[in-house]
């Protein structure tokens, strides 16, 4: 996967949480690559992240979330940052992806069928997912359920594809150096993947 435009999403609700340093250390290894990289960072930007009326009624998307379509338009690789809360993502990251993951935008609806087209073809996506729950637990005992939502059910949904998950976990209880291991690694993604 060769990415030239990347789009660093950073879906905690924390302005100074480990995910933001992740988010920034994967910036650090693509730009040392050569690629473009913008950041949308959840803690910062304003929006109400409740699709009050679903698609029965338009909602206008504020300043914020208009300039996040432009850039995920222009990407060819999205990478999501966030926590895994309750078994999924943050409830702002969610709001953030129903309010701009929409049809016209993401997909379309096909007239008189349950079908639709895949609006967002041609990206491809990195999820690294930081957890309290063991890798292998998560996996065994509860499925991956909130990864194969991410996946499946949003970004292939939409077109996206390869789509890669990395976990690092557990968190709580870990290690500076085990989180610095990981910053490390992350960087390293982001320089490989931007080649």
């Amino acid at each position: 996967m060769n990415a030239n435009k990347i789009v660093i999403i950073n879906g905690h609700p924390d302005p100074q949480s480990y995910c933001k340093a992740l988010s920034e250390s994967y910036a650090e290894g693509a730009r040392k690559s050569g690629a473009s990289v913008e950041l949308i960072d959840l803690s910062e930007i304003e929006f109400n992240p409740n699709l009050r009326y679903g698609y029965r009624q338009r909602t206008e998307l504020e300043p914020d979330l208009l300039k996040a379509q432009e850039l995920i338009r222009w990407a060819d690789h999205l990478v999501f940052v966030y926590p895994m809360w309750w078994g999924t993502m943050p409830a702002v990251l969610k709001g953030f992806i129903d309010r701009i993951f929409l049809p016209g935008f993401a997909m379309r609806y096909r007239e008189n069928s349950v079908l639709w087209d895949k609006l967002l073809k041609g990206k491809s996506a990195q999820l690294i997912v930081t957890s309290d729950t063991p890798r292998l637990y998560n996996a065994l005992v509860y499925g991956s359920v909130g990864h194969r939502l991410m996946k499946n059910n949003i970004l292939k949904f939409s077109g996206i594809s390869p789509v890669r998950v990395t976990d690092i976990s557990p968190i709580r209880n870990s290690t500076d150096g085990f989180r610095q291991k990981w910053l490390d690694k992350v960087k390293e993604m982001g320089m490989k993947q931007a080649r």
